[in-house]
């Protein structure tokens, strides 16, 4: 395998096991993965940023010899550039999402033009898992334990219960 950083980047708002499928793809293909979670600033997150960044590195553990967790804020292109990555993972759950993440990659490709990004699909019984849905079912006092992590089910019931929704 060479020596390739990867950039997973993403709000993780919360990080769903169709992430984590994601993030194990990426190291089946790079010698370096950097889960980028984003501060989030044009989307309102249920999550902090030091929740969403608590919740990725512990569902980032089984990887941890190839995977760190790191916040940023600004241009995602920045922080690819000073963590030297040369890829940039986005995952892709259906044709829904081709449209917007093709027109990310063309904009990311004019700004960073030596960074490859790499599409990567997760596993069919998570394609049509998203963390909207998730906080959604969460919210209203709905079973998520087959879309998250146990860890992250923790946390999501703890905030239903801190938001006063159970």
């Amino acid at each position: 395998m060479s020596s390739v950083i990867a950039v997973y980047p993403g709000t993780f708002d919360p990080m769903t096991l169709g992430h984590e499928d994601v993030v194990r793809r990426a190291t089946q293909l790079f010698s370096s993965v950097i889960v980028a979670v984003a501060a989030g600033h044009h989307k309102k997150a249920l999550f902090s940023l030091q929740e969403r960044i608590e919740m990725a590195r512990v569902v980032a553990e089984p990887f941890k010899d190839q995977v760190r967790v790191e916040s940023f804020s600004g241009l995602l292109r920045d922080f690819v550039v000073s963590r030297g990555g040369k890829a940039m993972v986005r995952g892709l759950r259906a044709v829904t999402d081709f449209d917007y993440e093709f027109q990310l990659a063309g904009m990311n490709r004019s700004l960073m033009p030596d960074v490859e990004t790499v599409f990567l699909t997760p596993s069919d019984k998570y394609q049509f898992i998203s963390s909207t849905f998730v906080r959604e079912i969460a919210m209203l006092g709905g079973e998520v334990d087959k879309f998250v992590s146990p860890f992250v089910q923790e946390k999501l019931a703890a905030k239903v219960r801190s938001l006063g929704r159970e």
